[in-house]
């Protein structure tokens, strides 16, 4: 089953009205998301927590990998680039932090808050290759930014 991201948009909306605290809004986003889609095998945030460095944050799945820094893996490059990351096959990507063995492709978008500062990346993980397409990306970031944007 594919998320129905209008569904997912509203939902997310309605949970997280009037917080302003951003681990519960991850906390919330990384649940809701989990389960809206068949192809998500892991779902959170890494927080920027230090320069040019990540640290595990919410998230739905197995274990992740617990400090990412930005000039290592899919959740470092976007990080480091400020640009989304989607990856149809991790092995082919260059420095990839296997954290988990089952995952084959993988979605990492930066998080920023209403100030244009960076907070985190969103990452999402599927052990199918090739499972996230530009919709994804297009839908997941206007969530992002409906939830994120309105904290200075």
């Amino acid at each position: 089953m594919r998320a129905d991201y209008d569904d997912l948009r509203r939902r997310i909306a309605a949970l997280t009205e009037g917080e302003d605290d951003a681990v519960a809004l991850m906390a919330t986003l990384a649940c809701e998301v989990h389960h809206a889609d068949d192809r998500f095998d892991w779902t959170g945030f890494y927080r920027l927590v230090a320069p040019r460095l990540l640290k595990i944050g919410p998230y739905q799945g197995g274990h992740g990998c617990l400090v990412i820094p930005f000039d290592r893996g899919v959740c470092g490059a976007a990080a480091r680039t400020g640009e989304v990351q989607l990856v149809p096959d991790v092995e082919a990507f260059p420095g990839h932090i296997a954290c988990s063995s089952s995952t084959r492709s993988e979605i990492v978008l930066p998080v920023w808050d209403g100030s244009g500062r960076l907070l985190g990346v969103f990452d999402i993980d599927s052990d199918q290759p090739d499972a996230f397409d530009e919709a994804d990306v297009q839908a997941l970031r206007s969530i992002l930014a409906d939830t994120f944007g309105r904290l200075a």
